[in-house]
């Protein structure tokens, strides 16, 4: 059955209590919703049978069409982002926005830096005694020695930094990568170059420090501008809490106190159309409120004495009185922000495939460069020793390591934004590649997030364009996402809708107008339940049965048809499961909608694993049980606030790019086009990107291979040396090869 053409009713089994269904609509209160975090008045009908709907659809967020800031987000490569990870929390608002800044201003550092280095390399190289003697010229003066010596160690300290504090961090970590296999090459040939300067005899490399300085510095920058950072998540979330509130004395009396002068058990007064501060429970006042950024529903929800409310949340049009139960980090939302912060800072950990190159390289290195050095010094003088030591160190960071990943990184993000994708997290993307199990958020991932009519039932002798005119003009004072359902199709059949008039709120049962000089209903079961009319019950509960929600359209007490809506499923939906599943990845569906629902919709895309009615909070555990009972690599997919922690505690979190900031914020990927097809695109890509990532690896560590031998003089006997000029001359070829090759990255 189509999701968005409404056909005569498609049977599939019954449900044995058509109360149930009956009651649900009660959440069914035709909110006016907006692109804006206000909820305007709004008329209340069909109540009782949307409740077991109201956790259909959770997302009617607008599309953010902003540019995405270019963030770095490099793993261990500077103190910084470990200094950032071992911060007190307490102060979301003003780490976050600080966190943000950051983020930035590494990048313009890396290219402040960069330019600087350049600057200073050019006298350098050309001062270099290894290229003069690589070029044939000769340039020598009163106090060159000198001026290299100052020019080289500007570049050493000034330009090395970043290298230095990532390779602590390496340290630290016990996990050594690419930041302290670079910091050894520069420093020891800085250390060497500067003892031949002023100390003893040998060949200076202020060559190679200068070039491999700047070549690392480009490669680093050029990486970060390929990807983006999530460091406004959190920000974003803290922006949803109110600074203020309506505090409650015993007299009742109103004052504006913040949000620190509260302590639970306060009573404070939520307004209409205001933000709830914080956790509490309602003792006075009846509401609907619109939970959609916290929970994903869009479907505002009934609230009456005793029930919850959330922080963040925005009240509708009544006025409720709350006694706050909990404050700062004990909040629903705090809960959010700390398990986003944990999870982030696990995959923060993950050492991506150039670094575990260069960790071998690092130990390598090492190894070499003291066989080396003691072989010499037995068989030969300590400055021949030095030399070749440090010949070993150095050849054993090339350049073309520095750029080999960068490169294939740089492309493979600008093939990915061609193809809506934006990818945020480069070492999360790289595990794409493995992913065994993709789970899917329902609403507004595999659904559109809003209501669409499915079937036009009339029971008189009347059409389907009729019932549907008729309906659709006693809705057209409405935004409620049902509304909107049966709008939109009367549209989309080009049929006129017709003034009404004296339109009335049935609080809790449906709405009447005049039409024709005649009265119509649209109203819940559970009012045409309390009239007594008659109705195909067998039909009713076979259509509620599928998960959709019912309205019965009436004229006076006669009734002329129902009209079922339900979340209209996307058309890809079905697509990208079965194309999964010929690549022997599993999908799984997780949802906060009832069984249903979920049952129906999994069946209908083809999916047979569903988790339903979870909680938002629960949706992260869902997804450590898969990593750890299935021990497999896990994707998740969503768009809601409520995904942001699955986001981030999955391997690979992928957000749909019409869904919230922090959603899209806190995500690994971003389906720019908002459509669940483009999964396969990222699992596409990051094999192309790994697999050209390992040819350009292998091309600078065969360099190695080859070189790092050589320069420990193996062929010594035989009258032939590596010499740094040739090294330099052979490290260019190398880093050219893999600059082409790069180019060369393209998606099958």
């Amino acid at each position: 059955m189509s999701d968005k053409t409404p056909t005569n009713h498609e049977i599939s089994e019954t449900n044995p209590d058509p109360h149930s269904h009956n009651e649900s609509h009660s959440a069914h209160s035709h909110t006016e919703h907006s692109e804006s975090s206000e909820t305007r008045p709004h008329h209340e009908h069909h109540e009782e049978a949307h409740r077991a709907h109201q956790s259909t659809m959770e997302k009617e967020q607008a599309h953010h069409n902003h540019p995405p800031q270019e963030h770095m987000e490099h793993g261990k490569e500077h103190d910084s982002h470990k200094d950032h990870e071992e911060m007190d929390h307490s102060d979301h608002s003003r780490h976050d926005i600080g966190h943000s800044q950051h983020h930035a201003a590494m990048i313009d550092d890396f290219k402040k830096r960069f330019w600087v280095v350049l600057a200073l390399s050019i006298p350098i190289i050309v001062l270099s005694q290894m290229v003069q003697m690589l070029f044939g010229y000769t340039l020598s003066f009163p106090g060159s020695k000198i001026i290299l010596f100052v020019l080289s160690s500007i570049v050493f300290f000034y330009g090395g930094l970043p290298f230095f504090k990532g390779a602590r961090d390496e340290l630290n970590d016990r996990k050594p990568g690419m930041m302290m296999l670079i910091t050894l090459a520069i420093t020891t040939s800085y250390i060497y170059s500067t003892l031949t300067t002023f100390f003893i005899e040998g060949s200076e490399f202020y060559f190679e420090l200068s070039t491999l300085i700047l070549v690392m510095l480009l490669g680093h920058w050029i990486e970060m501008r390929s990807q983006l950072g999530a460091s406004k998540a959190l920000e974003e979330l803290v922006r949803l809490m109110p600074e203020t509130a309506h505090k409650l004395d015993e007299a009742g009396n109103i004052s504006e106190v913040s949000m620190q002068e509260l302590v639970p058990g306060d009573l404070i007064l939520v307004k209409s159309g205001e933000k709830v501060p914080t956790d509490g429970k309602i003792v006075e006042g009846e509401s609907a409120v619109n939970e959609a950024m916290l929970t994903g529903e869009s479907v505002p929800v009934d609230k009456k004495p005793g029930m919850q409310v959330i922080g963040g949340s925005v009240n509708g049009n009544g006025v409720l009185t709350v006694e706050v139960e909990q404050l700062g980090d004990e909040t629903y939302l705090a809960q959010i922000i700390k398990t986003v912060q944990e999870a982030q800072a696990q995959k923060s950990r993950t050492q991506g495939l150039a670094d575990k190159a260069a960790g071998w390289l690092f130990y390598i290195a090492l190894a070499s460069g003291a066989i080396t050095f003691i072989y010499w010094l037995i068989n030969g003088e300590i400055n021949f020793a030095l030399e070749r030591m440090v010949t070993v160190l150095v050849i054993a960071c090339p350049h073309a390591l520095g750029l080999a990943v960068p490169l294939v990184n740089a492309v493979s993000t600008s093939i990915a934004a061609r193809n809506g994708l934006l990818i945020r997290n480069r070492n999360q993307f790289e595990e794409a590649r493995n992913v065994d199990i993709i789970v899917f958020d329902k609403t507004g991932t595999l659904t559109k997030g809003e209501f669409g009519v499915s079937d036009l039932i009339p029971t008189q002798a009347i059409s389907e364009e009729e019932l549907l005119i008729i309906a659709g003009s006693l809705e057209s004072h409405s935004e409620h996402p049902i509304a909107v359902g049966i709008i939109n199709l009367a549209r989309e059949r080009n049929l006129p809708l017709e003034k009404v008039t004296n339109y009335e709120n049935l609080t809790g049962a449906g709405l009447k107008a005049e039409l024709r000089g005649k009265t119509y209903f649209i109203v819940s079961p559970g009012e045409v339940e309390r009239r007594n009319i008659s109705y195909d019950r067998a039909l009713f509960e076979r259509v509620a049965s599928e998960g959709k929600t019912v309205v019965f359209v009436l004229e006076e007490d006669h009734l002329l048809g129902l009209i079922a809506v339900m979340d209209v499923i996307r058309e890809t939906s079905k697509q990208i499961i079965a194309k999964l599943k010929e690549l022997g990845i599993e999908s799984v569906m997780i949802t906060g909608d009832n069984d249903k629902v979920a049952s129906f919709v999994g069946k209908e895309i083809g999916i047979p694993r569903v988790y339903s009615q979870v909680l938002p909070d629960e949706k992260s555990s869902k997804i450590k049980d898969l990593q750890e009972n299935d021990t497999k690599k896990v994707a998740m997919v969503g768009d809601g606030i409520n995904d942001a922690p699955a986001l981030a505690t999955a391997d690979l979190g992928i957000a749909i790019g019409a869904g919230t900031d922090v959603a899209m914020e806190t995500a690994d990927v971003i389906l720019v086009d908002s459509d669940p097809k483009d999964v396969l695109s990222i699992i596409i890509l990051s094999k192309a990107t790994y697999r050209k990532t390992v040819q350009n690896l292998l091309w600078a560590a065969g360099y190695n291979i080859i070189a790092i031998p050589l320069a420990a003089g193996v062929l010594a006997s035989r009258g032939f040396v590596i010499t740094p000029a040739i090294g330099a001359a052979v490290m260019s070829l190398s880093t050219i090869i893999v600059a082409i090759n790069a180019r060369l990255l393209k998606i099958e």
